[in-house]
């Protein structure tokens, strides 16, 4: 099967490297790919929003299959693009993917299906917006309500800083996410993430990972993109999961169908584990990052055969298999992330660090005279496997150390949840 995948960041070389393994891949390409994608097939630049340029680079290289990994394509309606040119695309269709796009209309959906999850308001009035925030009081929680590259949302613990999240996002900071925002209560407990495939009417459940958004150790600091993640996580017990399923998920796929919008691609759910039960988050129309490099460590199965079934309605047969060790990965950014920050910085020391248990999957890096240079903010996802958390973390962070790269920085507590519960287990 000649492959296409779109994207550029570290989920994207996780999938590369899982595609790469299947049987039925005869050739793979990625656009535009980065540093260690080339590893995994041939990069091609290509840019992911001209939908005209990808279409007839499909039709010119006879692509069988595109498979879509960044959020902004997918919310642009790539995906119908493809689909309309013939061709089998991975990835939700533009309307389906307002479940990313648009925050507002995943929370009416919400309480169309009775979901549950934060109470909340949207507001495309800074004023209204700040003055419902002085009225409420903190702590709170602030939404771009569009695509924001992971930074959109601010858990603020006091009013001020709840005002500066509305300001910012009003300010066009986030491009056309700027003109409205949702505001919610702080719900209480532990996040979780539950990754489940869709073809439109069936539903498979993939595995569950814990993201770690703050910079800085502790969970300090401003929100990130992810800063690394585990998996599975052991908040999400088969019961839990089971709960997720029917009180989640399926109404919105139920609801989604009802809407003339049925849902094909992967659900990302976002959810907080609270006493009263499985609260949503927020969803994504795709995989996380860095939560794809921990699911991919531990899949068995044929990852083109899944996606695929996906894409074309045929998933009713197929089912998921999973090794039984734990994943971690740490991700190394670029000093300064998420705020301003250098290109260009060089990497030593990656070459010979993947093994049957470590993977050094590139974000943002780019091939140099001496090896590789930092061409991004989150740069490289050093992913581990471990016969549990424990194991896989001291594994990563083993890795992380043999890394010669003074300009990059990491968070030093990766999984420590998950280590605590294990420290605490007879």
């Amino acid at each position: 099967m000649r492959t296409l995948l779109i994207g550029s960041g570290g989920r994207e070389h996780a999938l590369a490297w899982k595609l790469r393994q299947s049987p039925k891949l005869t050739k793979l390409f990625i656009a535009p790919g980065n540093g260690g994608t080339v590893l995994e097939g041939q990069n091609i630049m290509l840019d992911p929003s001209d939908h005209g340029s990808i279409v007839d680079f499909c039709r010119k290289e006879s692509i069988d299959f595109v498979v879509i990994g960044p959020d902004a394509p997918v919310v642009a309606g790539l995906s119908d693009d493809v689909q309309a040119a013939g061709i089998a695309c991975f990835g939700p269709s533009a309307d389906a993917a307002r479940l990313e796009g648009s925050k507002s209309f995943t929370k009416i959906l919400c309480d169309a299906m009775d979901i549950p999850t934060a109470r909340y308001r949207s507001f495309d009035n800074e004023a209204e917006a700040l003055d419902h925030v002085n009225a409420t009081g903190a702590p709170i929680v602030v939404k771009a309500d569009g695509l924001a590259l992971g930074k959109g949302v601010t858990v603020a613990e006091t009013v001020e800083e709840a005002e500066m999240a509305i300001h910012t996002c009003f300010s066009g900071a986030f491009g056309d996410t700027d003109m409205s925002v949702v505001i919610e209560e702080c719900m209480v407990g532990e996040e979780a993430s539950l990754f489940v495939l869709c073809d439109g009417t069936t539903t498979l459940p993939l595995g569950t990972a814990q993201d770690h958004k703050r910079v800085g150790d502790g969970d300090k600091g401003p929100n990130t993109g992810g800063m690394g993640a585990y998996s599975p996580a052991p908040v999400m017990t088969e019961e839990m999961t089971e709960r997720v399923m029917r009180e989640i998920i399926a109404p919105t796929v139920k609801g989604l169908a009802a809407r003339g919008t049925p849902y094909r691609g992967v659900l990302y759910a976002g959810l907080m584990i609270t006493d009263e039960g499985p609260k949503l988050v927020e969803y994504n129309v795709r995989f996380g990052d860095p939560e794809c490099q921990v699911l991919v460590m531990r899949l068995k199965s044929d990852l083109l055969d899944l996606l695929y079934a996906t894409a074309t309605g045929e998933l009713v047969d197929k089912t998921a298999e999973w090794r039984p060790e734990a994943a971690l990965t740490v991700v190394m950014a670029t000093r300064g992330y998420p705020a301003s920050y250098e290109k260009g910085s060089t990497i030593r020391g990656i070459r010979n660090l993947n093994s049957d248990t470590v993977q050094i999957f590139h974000a943002g890096t780019r091939r140099s005279a001496s090896g590789y240079a930092a061409n991004g903010g989150r740069v490289l996802n050093v992913t581990a496997l471990g016969a549990d958390v424990s194991q896989a973390q001291a594994r990563a962070y083993a890795a992380v150390d043999r890394i010669d790269w003074p300009e990059g920085f990491c968070r030093r507590d990766i999984g420590w949840r998950a280590v605590e519960r294990e420290k605490s287990l007879p």
